[in-house]
């Protein structure tokens, strides 16, 4: 039996709901980041906007770039264990970190070089930091000098990160004048003894100021906002540092002391009034020897992956670290995080406390100091979200059996008898 569908002109009742046009952005850089729902969409989006040499500095690593995939895909491949039918109408965010307080379980890590990615470099993620509620931390690397962040930060946390150089009174001079400026915490980087091998640097030619070749000409023409505030704008340079002409990798070489050593870390640390975190501990050994002199925190990483390739990946460490010295010490933990989902899992497994590098030079490169909001609020609804799914109100009530860490790469027996 054939059925008829009857049909009607439809009514201007029926068609007013469907006729909800949306309202114009005009402003291109909030119409640009609205489309962005991901950490990757931003990143996409930085490719765009910014030449080759500033965007592989920030998205490259060392040699094959093997560790900083490995990071990533081991955030990957987890699974969430969570559990139903909990009232998650409310949740919380933030709790203590380093003897303050946070409204996220991430802040922003330090990165060198920040204003080549964006003119607004450090002063951007600061602003955006201190509305988020978050530390912001400061490179040795800088391109902001540690009075004007203080200055532009005046109310938020300010974290002072700290390589060794061959000139130690150098290297002290920038930990006092962090001090008189009122920073609350050390991070002191001590897995770079020398600088790692990062070819797209390399191959790039990339120097401090950029160079302009024909090469990085034509990549600029497609470009040409990013060159008009580089060439209108102050002088690129490091704040901390004398103005330096040359490549990347010649100036690390020239910084970095391959003779530091835990005498050395003990020294620096008698020096500093505020909280003490070691940056860089890549073994359960090392965790165990710096919380035994006295830190206050001990950050797992790769160095982003930038340092030795195949290095241990921080996100697999931890629950051993968290066994050993998680009584101890605060834990924290950078390298591979490009979702909230990374960060709430991270905190599952032991750390207290996340930092995000990459992730917010991709929003600092998509939008300026916007784009560094947008960030963080991809973040933080990540988390939030996460948090609610797994039926969590907080972190306190984040275990070790929310999450489960799957295989996929394993050491191979061992064939020696």
């Amino acid at each position: 039996m054939n059925h008829k569908t009857k049909r009607r002109l439809p009514s201007r009742h029926d068609l007013a709901p469907l006729m909800q046009f949306k309202k114009p952005e005009f402003d291109a850089t909030t119409r640009r980041l609205d489309k962005a729902l991901t950490i990757e969409d931003l990143r996409r989006i930085a490719k765009r906007r910014t030449p080759r040499a500033a965007f592989d500095y920030t998205d490259g690593s060392a040699e094959a770039e093997l560790s900083i995939a490995r990071a990533r895909q081991a955030f990957l491949d987890i699974e969430f264990h969570p559990a139903i039918l909990r009232d998650v109408s409310k949740v919380h965010t933030g709790w203590d970190v380093l003897g303050g307080p946070v409204s996220l379980p991430f802040g922003i890590a330090p990165t060198g070089f920040t204003r080549m990615m964006h003119t607004e470099g450090e002063i951007a993620g600061a602003h955006a930091a201190a509305r988020a509620g978050i530390p912001f931390s400061l490179s040795t690397m800088g391109t902001t000098s540690i009075e004007e962040v203080k200055a532009e930060n005046p109310l938020g946390r300010n974290w002072f990160q700290l390589y060794m150089w061959k000139d130690r009174d150098r290297s002290m001079a920038l930990v006092e004048r962090a001090v008189a400026a009122g920073y609350d915490t050390l991070l002191v980087t001590v897995d770079v003894p020398v600088a790692g091998a990062r070819l797209r640097d390399t191959r790039n030619g990339m120097s401090i100021p950029p160079a302009l070749t024909l090469r990085t000409v034509a990549n600029a023409l497609p470009r040409p906002q990013w060159w008009i505030d580089f060439l209108t704008t102050e002088p690129l340079s490091f704040a901390s540092l004398d103005r330096w002409s040359g490549t990347v990798a010649e100036l690390l070489d020239t910084m970095f002391d391959p003779t530091v050593t835990f005498e050395d870390l003990a020294w620096i640390k008698s020096q500093w009034p505020g909280k003490f975190v070691v940056k860089g501990i890549q073994t359960v050994a090392d965790a165990r020897a710096v919380a035994d002199l006295g830190v206050d925190g001990v950050l797992l990483s790769n160095h982003g992956g930038r340092q030795l390739d195949r290095a241990p990946i921080p996100f697999h460490l931890l629950p051993a670290v968290a066994a050993e010295v998680g009584g101890d010490v605060e834990i924290l933990l950078d390298t591979g995080i490009m979702s909230g989902a990374d960060v709430v899992a991270a905190i599952a497994m032991g750390a207290r406390f996340t930092l995000i590098g990459r992730a917010y030079l991709y929003g600092l490169m998509a939008g300026g100091e916007a784009g560094v909001d947008r960030a963080i609020e991809i973040l933080a609804a990540q988390v939030e979200r996460t948090m609610r799914l797994l039926g969590v109100t907080c972190l306190e009530e984040l275990t070790p059996h929310h999450v489960t860490q799957l295989v996929r790469l394993a050491p191979r027996a061992s064939t020696e008898r």
